[in-house]
């Protein structure tokens, strides 16, 4: 039988951890986390990392495997997913893989095109710049330099906005100069599921999980982060809006309200992005009935 890797995706508080861990548990096999937070061991209660009980139900990869002081990309991702789903291979056809970060999933179902690195200062010298002159700043320099990036890239993202700075700056050519737009095959089968709630009920599940966060003390883990906070891994919902708010930006609640708008607004963006990929949506997956609904779509 030929291999298998099952990716369940969504949007964040979906509740697609713990249908992974349903999933990998019938299929007695193994978990690759696709998130390009959780795999920071500094990091936690912002970055809502599965707990220590649901890591010990089946084995995970790609969960506080690195630290916040190593720059992970999308390459590094695919290169490390790759290795653990062909050891996963050697003992079961069938391996699961779990997150929301899109462009990590898009790496490892059909790899990436060669972008050169460019100095680290780049990136610092632009991200120091956005966050005294905000979005509208990068943009404008992106427009100037990069009018092929400005016309077709993401220009509402500021991490894709920094990346198109950083490559023509660095190399005289546009990013998007460097795709290829070509497909990697994958000796296995990639089946592609993503979960979809209703917007008001995955919104009232991020405000819930986020007042949660804060009982459980993200107000001090982001306190403890502040020394890293220029780390990529700290540009983070949870942590850049109480940063501002331990630099007397905003109040404490003002912070906290932000984080629950900002998180359903990055949920939005990937509620989209999974839609764009053609995943196949399930819906309504908390009941038992969904879950062996969704087993018996993928087959023994």
């Amino acid at each position: 039988m030929k291999n298998k890797i099952i990716i369940i995706a969504g949007p964040t508080a979906s509740g697609k951890t713990d249908l992974a861990i349903a999933a990998a548990k019938h299929f007695n096999t193994e978990i690759i986390s696709a998130d390009s937070r959780q795999c920071f061991k500094e990091l936690g209660i912002a970055v809502a990392k599965p707990s220590a009980a649901q890591l010990a139900e089946v084995p995970h990869h790609f969960i506080n495997s690195h630290s916040i002081a190593e720059n992970v990309s999308a390459a590094d991702f695919e290169r490390y997913a790759l290795a653990v789903a062909e050891k996963i291979f050697e003992q079961n056809n069938i391996a699961v893989m779990c997150g929301g970060t899109g462009l990590y999933i898009r790496a490892f179902c059909e790899g990436l095109d060669y972008i050169p690195e460019t100095a680290p200062e780049l990136k610092k010298q632009f991200r120091e710049q956005v966050s005294v002159n905000g979005i509208e700043w990068l943009q404008a320099e992106v427009k100037k330099a990069d009018p092929l990036f400005w016309e077709y890239g993401e220009i509402q993202n500021p991490h894709r906005l920094v990346r198109a700075l950083e490559v023509i700056r660095g190399t005289g050519k546009s990013v998007l100069s460097f795709r290829q737009y070509k497909k990697k095959e994958r000796d296995f089968d990639i089946l592609k599921f993503s979960l979809e709630l209703p917007r008001e009920t995955l919104y009232e599940r991020i405000n819930t999980r986020t007042d949660k966060m804060r009982e459980l003390g993200l107000k001090e883990e982001a306190a403890a982060l502040m020394p890293f906070r220029q780390r990529n891994a700290l540009q983070t919902v949870g942590y850049t809006e109480l940063f501002d708010f331990f630099d007397n930006k905003v109040s404490e609640e003002k912070a906290f309200e932000l984080i629950k708008q900002h998180t359903r607004n990055y949920a939005k963006r990937q509620m989209t992005w999974f839609r764009k990929e053609g995943f196949k949506m399930i819906t309504g997956i908390n009941a038992p009935t969904d879950l062996y609904r969704f087993i018996s779509e993928i087959g023994d």
